[in-house]
Order: structure tokens, then sequence, then C-alpha cells
């Protein structure tokens, strides 16, 4: 799985299309559109994607033919299929096909991302063992993969940059991070509103990790430059 993990919605409309990468985008994935069916094979076969999001009801080749030609291929990527209809025949087909969920578009936004970090764990879970390989450091342990965090033990409830924050650190563990660098990672350009954006961020992932702020195990700041990710038995410096 790539990181962010890659969403293809492949819808007609428009306006719905834009709303979902929008709402994906702000919950730390990466998605792109393709608008028919004929456009939306194309961009399937053009790179691995991580997801596809998949409309039935289209002109000229509808996700239906879109889903059949891709296992036609042996075309692993899953596959979530939206439908206006929604009848169990329907459900069933699709299914039958190779589709790996199924929801109506009278689903709410937020059910939506639930079902696609359903399926994307589920591929983390599936993927070999090198593509699922945590990061840790003490008791902190990261999944990129599967976009799961923990601390000694108990599950870690991050927001998507803080997730994002967190994951650049503990890759880089024992390296400064400047404040630029970690804007980067948030896609933002580097300025004085973004850097404290990043303390804020910051801030709050010590607040999840138990750090203290004056004596954190984990997150230390490095003055004048940023941060860097130690391993909580190293004593405390005044860098």
């Amino acid at each position: 799985m790539q990181f962010p993990p890659q969403v293809l919605i492949i819808d007609d409309d428009r306006k719905l299309t834009g709303l979902l990468i929008e709402f994906l985008r702000a919950n730390g994935l990466q998605a792109e559109a393709a608008y028919d069916g004929n456009e939306g094979l194309q961009r399937a076969r053009s790179q691995p994607w991580d997801l596809v999001v998949l409309d039935v009801m289209m002109p000229h080749c509808d996700g239906h033919q879109v889903l059949a030609r891709l296992r036609a291929e042996a075309n692993p990527v899953p596959v979530l299929m939206l439908t206006a209809r929604g009848d169990e025949d329907e459900r069933i087909h699709g299914l039958e096909q190779g589709a790996d969920d199924y929801l109506p578009k009278t689903a709410s936004s937020r059910e939506l991302l639930a079902r696609v970090r359903a399926l994307l764990r589920r591929v983390a879970l599936n993927a070999p063992p090198a593509a699922q390989r945590e990061l840790r450091v003490g008791g902190l342990a990261v999944n990129p993969a599967a976009r799961l965090a923990w601390i000694d033990g108990q599950a870690l409830e991050l927001t998507p940059a803080e997730f994002d924050l967190l994951l650049d650190l503990i890759s880089h563990r024992g390296q400064a991070r400047s404040r630029e660098t970690l804007s980067a990672v948030l896609r933002e350009r580097p300025s004085a509103a973004s850097n404290r954006a990043i303390d804020v961020h910051i801030c709050a992932l010590r607040r999840k990790l138990g750090d203290d702020p004056r004596t954190p195990r984990y997150i230390r700041t490095v003055r004048t430059i940023g941060y860097r990710l130690a391993d909580p038995d190293e004593p405390l410096t005044t860098s």
C-alpha cells in the first residue's frame, strides 16, 4: 500500500465526486477522479491504486462493465461500488463479479470513509509481511499501511495531520526534522503560520503520547530547528 493511500473515484456525477475527493483528502487519503467508465478504465490501468470507488450507473460503459474488465485483466485493486438503486439482485451481481463492497449513494460521507478505511485495512492485513511491518520505538508502534498507531498497547486516536507527522518522525527517528520539512509532509507551504500549526500539532501529539512537554519521552524539541523522535530511554539533553 502506498502512503498516503491512493483512491480513484469513477463517477459521472461531477458535483458528488468533487465533494468526495475533498472529504477523502481532508481525512488523509489521496483521491482523484475519472468521469466515465472508459476514462476510469484507462486511469485504473495507468498506475497502481489502493482502492477504486466505482459508480454503477454511467453512460457508455457502466460500473459493472468496468469491474468485469478489471477482473478479466486480473487487476486485484479493491473496488467499492456505489449505486443509486441498491436492490439485492444488483448487489449480488456486483459481488459475484468481484466487487469488495457495495454502498448506496444515500449513505453518509462518514460511512463511505469507514468502508474505505475498512477495505484498506483488509488490504494491509493481507499484504506480504514486509508491507505490514510496523515501526517501533519504545512503547510506540505505527503501522503505515493501515494508518494505525499505538502507545503501550493502547490505540491512538489521531487526526490525519497528527498521523502524518508521527509517521514522518518515527520513519526518521533520531533525526532532527525542521518545521519547514514537517510543513511539507502536510503539503503546506512553509510560513510562519504553518510553523505555528506544526507546533500545535506536536503539542496535541505529545498530549496523546503522554509526553510532558518539559520532559518529553518521545518527541524532543531541537532548539531553533524543529523536532525529533527519540527512544524514551534516551537521556534528556538541552539541544
